[in-house]
């Protein structure tokens, strides 16, 4: 069996005569938490939606979870779990009263392999709001509500979730409990996930591969190690000595580090190599596409 969760070949959109995506090429397998980047209007929103089934396409082949989106039923919907970046709802529905209603739509989709809708208090325990089964939502703070939002996106056990920008507007606690409840999903359930996401260092953090989409197409691919390599050579060396602080970028930092100790030996303090960032590797790739 192939463990190609969603397959993209040659996707092609067009709005009149602008073309957003220009044939674009990826596949997402099992387990993996895959990474959608790239500036304003560079096609990710309408990626998503395409694979999501919910925007038609001008062009090309796609399958999520062996169907093709813009055909598939209710079935396939079933299997499929999306997280946007706010939805309206009941504040007045407590926790877990929500949660019951929704779920009852999956019990049909139960398979041999798959029990669908997820229990209650076991997925109450897994986003961490147990505490708050009984609780209004107009009452739950950020965080908790945003918790609220992947257990509405995850009730049916989808076999592939989708987040849309999930973190935006967390306070640094709150985006750390979210980072975590993902690992959560991946290590526990083996979900695979695919995100869109300003923020770069949420991607690096999470993802195991990256995909940079920039006028319609994908410039890189990889997990942000392998892309961050492109830019390897560009390393900073920073130390101190006698209390003045000195960068220095180079293409050999490790000569370079063995050198400064022989020149300046124990009088070297607070050194640290700084290998480029996701958010370096961005910049650069999306800058020199658009020159």
């Amino acid at each position: 069996m192939s463990d190609l969760v969603a397959e993209v070949r040659e996707l092609r959109m067009r709005y009149g005569t602008n073309e957003v995506l220009a044939g674009i090429d990826f596949a997402v397998r099992t387990g993996e938490v895959v990474a959608l980047l790239g500036p304003n209007g560079a096609g990710k929103t309408t990626t998503i939606e395409i694979l999501e089934g919910f925007r038609m396409r001008s062009a090309g082949a796609v399958t999520v979870l062996g169907e093709d989106p813009a055909r598939a039923g209710e079935a396939w919907r079933a299997r499929v779990g999306i997280v946007l970046q706010a939805w309206r709802d009941h504040a007045k529905w407590r926790v877990r009263e929500l949660l019951d209603h929704l779920g009852g739509y999956y019990a049909r989709y139960a398979t041999a392999e798959i029990a669908r809708p997820w229990g209650a208090s076991e997925l109450l325990d897994l986003v961490g709001l147990t505490a708050q089964a009984k609780t209004r939502i107009g009452n739950l703070s950020g965080g908790q509500r945003r918790r609220l939002d992947v257990a509405i996106g995850i009730v049916g056990r989808p076999e592939l979730l989708f987040l849309d920008e999930p973190t935006a507007g967390f306070d640094p606690a709150a985006r750390r409990e979210f980072h975590e409840l993902v690992h959560r999903l991946t290590d526990l359930e083996q979900a695979t996930v695919l995100l869109t996401t300003h923020d770069l260092a949420e991607a690096e953090k999470l993802a195991d591969r990256v995909l940079i989409l920039a006028g319609g197409a994908i410039i890189a691919d990889g997990s942000p190690d392998e892309l961050a390599l492109r830019l390897s050579a560009r390393a900073e060396v920073r130390w101190t000595v006698d209390g003045q602080r000195y960068v220095h970028p180079t293409e050999q930092a490790t000569k370079f580090t063995r050198e400064l100790f022989a020149q300046y030996g124990e009088a070297v303090e607070d050194l640290e190599v700084r290998r480029p960032s996701l958010e370096d590797t961005y910049m650069a790739l999306v800058q020199e596409y658009e020159q």
